[in-house]
């Protein structure tokens, strides 16, 4: 089963032993349609953003204005409604997906920890880059040099273990920490 999730933060346990926790909730869906394969189309809410197409699919499974978001999901609901969630009662592993934080154009030594050049007076190689090919074989830059380019927003999955789950706020707490910013959105899969 998967369910979309939403990253409230990081915590961590009050005890003799003191455990890093992320705290996720899982954001309140609706099943629209339910295929053969187990698989069903799900409607959630996510922002403002509002269109023709997504008018169309409110009006034809009947949904309020503030779900306007769409994904296939596996679900174990047989009809048509809210996701059940009983199944993360039971559960003791996830498979969590978020994108990493988007970083932007960045350099070389912040993207790949490159040591770079001394810091002393004289130098001229501080953060830069270095030689990146050879002179007559191969002639041009190979393929996967590792440059100075977009780093981050890049989608991670980390198995976790479930330490709690709050069914009443929909609230999970799994040992350890997943990528993304507080606020991301993510999916999570129960591992059998």
């Amino acid at each position: 089963m998967e369910f979309l999730v939403q990253k409230i933060g990081m915590s961590r346990t009050i005890g003799s032993v003191s455990t890093p926790v992320t705290l996720l909730k899982i954001l309140n869906t609706k099943v629209c349609e339910i295929k053969e394969s187990g698989q069903a189309l799900v409607a959630y809410a996510r922002g403002k953003a509002q269109n023709k197409s997504i008018v169309g699919q409110q009006k034809k499974y009947n949904l309020s204005k503030e779900y306007n978001r769409f994904a296939t999901l596996v679900v174990s609901n047989t009809e048509i409604g809210d996701l059940d969630v009983t199944s993360l009662e039971n559960a003791q592993r996830l498979k969590v997906s978020f994108n990493t934080k988007g970083r932007g154009f960045s350099g070389a030594m912040k993207r790949w920890n490159f040591q770079g050049g001394p810091a002393a007076h004289g130098s001229r190689f501080h953060r830069r880059l270095g030689s990146i090919g050879n002179r007559e074989w191969p002639g041009r830059v190979q393929p996967g040099k590792k440059m100075a380019g977009h780093y981050g927003n890049e989608k991670v999955t980390v198995q976790a273990q479930v330490l709690s789950f709050d069914k009443e706020n929909g609230i999970i707490v799994l040992k350890g920490s997943v990528a993304g910013y507080n606020g991301a959105f993510g999916k999570i899969a129960i591992i059998k």
